[in-house]
């Protein structure tokens, strides 16, 4: 089925960078540099695209850390990865349909590098909770989330969420 929740809201479309930039900027800096607190020495991560992702280039430690992003690679070999963490990004959390986005491609990015990950985090201020995009990536299961604040403590049933505000 394709049922979407009345408290949920479906979105097909994607802001562009600058806007969502310009969004809950200081939640994504506390989202992000509790997400480089948790990469550890010697970790090959994968590390979405997005406005939240992005920031937390700047509070990553000087380690040993390989890092692959998702530019040209395909998904057949992001399959031949194993990653200890990803980190990704997403555009709505919902209870009944996960984590989506608008793009198609982007969630077979997604979901193929999560597959090959022992440990994802999805990196999501609270603007992005009961907010359905086209596409699912993964289920709420599959990923922690880090997050500013929870409004809707019912995803905490679903996954291991932070509040790092």
């Amino acid at each position: 089925g394709g049922a979407i929740s009345l408290d949920e809201s479906f979105s097909a479309v994607e802001k562009n960078v600058e806007e969502k930039s310009a969004i809950c900027t200081e939640e994504k800096t506390a989202i992000a540099a509790y997400a480089a607190s948790l990469v550890e020495n010697g970790d090959f991560i994968f590390l979405d695209a997005g406005t939240t992702t992005e920031k937390m280039i700047e509070f990553l430690p000087q380690k040993d850390i390989t890092f692959v992003t998702n530019g040209a690679e395909c998904v057949l070999t992001l399959k031949n990865y194993n990653f200890t963490k990803c980190f990704m990004g997403t555009n709505g959390i919902s209870l009944t349909a996960g984590f989506t986005t608008p793009d198609v491609n982007e969630a077979r990015v997604k979901s193929a590098a999560m597959e090959s990950s022992r440990r994802s985090y999805i990196l999501a201020d609270h603007s992005k909770f009961d907010e359905i995009s086209s596409a699912t990536f993964a289920q709420l299961g599959k990923a922690n989330i880090i997050t500013d604040r929870l409004s809707n403590r019912k995803y905490a049933e679903y996954t291991s969420i932070k509040e790092v505000m």
